[in-house]
């Protein structure tokens, strides 16, 4: 169920659209030709989906998206997290899990016809602690593919043509550990080296949109804190830090391929 949070109106990401309507005497606009007939410039809105916004990273470029003047659809399996999350924001707030083929279709509905930008941020660790190969549970295993490649895979077909009708783009959140061979990362890892190639694939496959997958880095997050139990993460930076290397990437529409967003701080 959609969640409608009032809050930021000023546009700073958006395109100019033509309104072409007789209205005889009406203020502003231009007048095109023919009796009367009059062609209004307004400024649609661009509109972002991103997943995974209740916490971490995707709580924070939500707010960086919106500043930017993003409207946001947004969604996180915890709906009163997700709420918290957004407020004062401009954003349709949508609670489910990213798995859930039912509330993938709810999402594509909510986006209607026409998408900017899709950011599959939510995801999973998998098993925790992080096992080594030898002794990773195949039914997690199973679980985190699900979670960090195929549901994303899944939301973003369901939503292409909308992102072709406004030559879109899609980011997809990677890590290091898709490119770096770290011992007990093996599982997440191949997860995310999947995100990548299929990322990678679509770019080529989709020459209308940009795609982007990008790796944050180590950040200070739950999500980290669960890979290392017990340990002191504080030296990792805020989610917050990489912010703007990903609102600049997405603005000014760099070329589809992988970032280490803070190449672009």
């Amino acid at each position: 169920m959609g969640l409608t949070l009032p809050g930021i109106t000023q546009s700073r990401a958006g395109r100019w659209s033509y309104d072409h309507r007789t209205r005889p005497g009406a203020p502003g606009g231009r007048c095109g030709r023919g009796g009367g007939k009059r062609t209004f410039l307004s400024m649609e809105r661009q509109k972002a989906l991103i997943t995974g916004a209740s916490r971490g990273l995707g709580h924070a470029l939500a707010r960086g998206l919106a500043e930017a003047g993003y409207q946001l659809i947004a969604d996180a399996r915890d709906g009163t997290a997700l709420g918290a999350a957004l407020e004062g924001l401009e954003a349709t707030a949508i609670a489910g899990d990213i798995t859930d083929p039912a509330h993938r279709a709810e999402l594509a509905r909510a986006v209607g016809d026409g998408l900017d930008l899709l950011v599959n941020n939510a995801g999973t660790l998998g098993a925790a602690p992080l096992p080594a190969l030898a002794d990773y549970p195949l039914d997690a295993l199973r679980d985190a593919f699900e979670a960090n490649v195929v549901a994303p895979l899944a939301l973003t077909q369901s939503l292409l043509a909308a992102l072709r009708i406004r030559g879109g783009a899609v980011l997809n959140i990677t890590s290091d550990a898709a490119v770096e061979p770290y011992a007990g990362w093996g599982g997440y890892g191949a997860t995310k080296a999947a995100l990548e190639q299929a990322s990678a694939v679509l770019a080529a496959e989709e020459p209308s949109i940009r795609v982007w997958w990008a790796d944050p880095g180590d950040l200070r997050t739950r999500m980290h804190q669960a890979a290392f139990p017990g340990e002191d993460i504080s030296d990792r930076p805020e989610p917050e830090s990489v912010v703007p290397g990903l609102v600049k990437l997405v603005t000014q529409r760099l070329p589809s391929g992988r970032y280490q967003i803070g190449e672009l701080l």
